[in-house]
């Protein structure tokens, strides 16, 4: 195969003088710095309670150390060009026993953020600084990402704020500040700060990279404090939809997949007598753009049903990192519009226990793999 020639001939001069050469570009294309960094943008939104929060420009004499400041361990050119090329063909080439082990690590690294908070009291402003993170997952098939946060006061969801989106970058720089301003340090306290990575995405939705909470009772807010949190995954509430079981079967050689829409457990209940009439649909996405659905037939009155219905689509091997399968579990109303009780989406760009699915599926051609999956709003 390509990835084993490519390993066998790396001690060739000529193979790392022209890789190596590659590996050097695709390094100086990745680093790139944002073009709107440094720039000053401020927002405002009134809350609540009176106050108003305000996203600053960043720090004079913080943006200058931005690249000095990244971190990256030292690498051979020609061994990591080989790790990065035969990976990302892994992940389009069945049987592989490499993905597997991957698949088996304990604990998914999300990566971390660093932030400061604190409060001054003379003005009832909080301040929330988003400084940078380390070590972000990929959630792009290009093998990076573009993150950007989401700043939240729990319980308070309707106000929230955004930092920049930092284009193809796994160790983004933001160093932006947020003001909460008019904020009376009594209900501060009744707060959660919350903050959500994600990844931003032009025509689908944004992927949730990672999130960090803190109660604000529990810090020290009279003077700002610099924190460094590993990144944990998203918990949105999702589990409270119900979940499903379903198995994915790829056909390397037919360029297909057999959807099996198995059973639900525990569906979140849509009706006024405490039940839903749920069915399944099913979207062939490609490039963000719909190409066939297909769905189960209704099931009344039930919070865990069995359909044991199978779909067959057509997807060309070379088009597999483009594609994603969303799955939604409706409920049927007959005098008003259908409900979505929960989604799930399929690929290998998705969330963790998503991605570990697409892979298996992969990585076993031609076997079911059935792995239950959490609905998500």
């Amino acid at each position: 195969s390509l990835s084993v020639t490519i390993v066998l001939c790396g001690i060739c001069q000529w193979c790392q003088r022209k890789l190596g050469k590659r590996y050097k570009n695709s390094l100086e294309t990745v680093g790139t710095p944002d073009s709107s960094r440094g720039r000053s943008e401020k927002k405002t939104i009134k809350l609540p309670s009176g106050g108003k929060m305000v996203n600053t420009a960043p720090m004079p004499g913080q943006t200058q150390h931005d690249e000095s400041d990244r971190k990256t361990e030292p690498r051979s050119s020609v061994s990591d060009l080989v790790n990065s090329l035969t990976s990302e063909m892994l992940m389009l080439s069945p049987g592989s026993e490499d993905d597997e082990g991957h698949d088996s690590s304990s604990k998914e690294n999300l990566g971390r953020i660093q932030f400061s908070v604190g409060y001054n009291f003379q003005e009832s402003t909080l301040t929330v600084k988003i400084m940078k993170a380390q070590e972000l997952p990929a959630k792009d098939f290009s093998g990076t990402s573009d993150p950007f946060v989401k700043i939240y006061l729990l319980p308070d969801k309707k106000n929230k704020l955004e930092t920049k989106v930092k284009r193809k970058n796994l160790n983004p720089h933001w160093n932006e500040t947020f003001l909460f301003e008019g904020f009376p340090y009594e209900k501060v306290v009744q707060r959660v700060l919350y903050l959500q990575v994600l990844d931003y995405d032009r025509f689908s939705r944004n992927d949730p990279i990672g999130e960090v909470s803190i109660p604000l009772n529990k810090l020290d807010l009279t003077q700002m404090q610099t924190f460094w949190k590993e990144l944990k995954p998203c918990s949105d509430g999702s589990g409270s939809r119900g979940e499903l079981l379903l198995s994915l079967c790829y056909n390397p050689s037919g360029n297909s997949i057999i959807v099996n829409i198995i059973k639900a457990r525990n569906l979140k209940a849509m009706d006024i007598g405490g039940t839903s009439d749920p069915y399944v649909k099913v979207w062939l996405m490609y490039k963000d753009k719909r190409v066939e659905k297909k769905k189960t037939v209704v099931m009344k009155r039930c919070l865990n049903p069995v359909f044991n219905e199978s779909f067959i689509f057509d997807i060309p091997t070379e088009k597999l990192r483009e594609t994603t399968i969303i799955i939604t579990v409706m409920d049927k109303d007959r005098l008003s519009r259908n409900d979505v009780i929960g989604k799930i989406y399929l690929s290998w760009k998705s969330g963790p226990g998503e991605v570990k699915h697409w892979k298996d599926m992969i990585a076993h051609p031609r076997q079911a793999v059935a792995q239950w999956h959490q609905l998500k709003a």
